[in-house]
């Protein structure tokens, strides 16, 4: 079973991507909701965060503006998150082609080295990404740019979704056929 990170700046369509391999049958970790599910799950994680970014937990969003705020939240948050994914993912049939993680930051965080066998790129232009999300203006600092050398697999988002979804089913197909053993057929 393969490993797949699907990453893009915000706004970008990675949920889009996401959903439709979920109804495609990949499993798919989303790292956002399953950060704030940890917040509450976790004994004691928000109050070492609170510790961590030296401020209430109800300002947390602080981390989008303080870079030194961002790497102590992150310093906490991300081995828990790393433990809760790789139980997820252990938690699945072997049998599968492949599972998927969602997130936008963790190409580009020490904590996730070595844990992605593919990463996939969803893009979009600027223009399209601000008209979606107003908010990712003020976020977009927070995410650095990727480089296409450490990606596999590019979806451009500049269409559709009825387009994104055809170019994702397309991606996944040749996907499968890159990875299935031949001995098998």
């Amino acid at each position: 079973m393969k490993t797949i990170l699907v990453t893009g700046g915000i706004a970008s369509g990675k949920s889009t991507v996401c959903a439709r391999l979920k109804r495609l049958g990949w499993p798919v970790y989303d790292s956002d909701s399953r950060t704030k599910a940890l917040y509450d799950s976790v004994p004691g994680l928000r109050e070492r965060v609170e510790r961590a970014i030296g401020r209430p937990f109800s300002e947390i969003g602080i981390i989008f503006e303080d870079e030194r705020a961002r790497a102590a939240l992150e310093a906490v948050v991300y081995p828990e998150v790393l433990r809760d994914f790789l139980a997820w993912r252990e938690s699945l049939p072997k049998s599968l082609p492949a599972v998927v993680f969602e997130s936008a930051v963790a190409l580009d965080k020490p904590q996730f080295d070595g844990l992605f066998d593919e990463v996939w790129l969803v893009t979009a232009p600027l223009e399209q990404r601000l008209a979606r999300n107003p908010k990712s203006a003020q976020r977009l600092a927070a995410q650095p740019e990727i480089d296409p050398a450490r990606v596999q697999r590019i979806l451009c988002n500049d269409r559709s979704p009825r387009t994104l979804q055809r170019r994702t089913d397309a991606l996944v197909q040749a996907f499968l056929q890159e990875n299935t053993n031949k001995d098998e057929i």
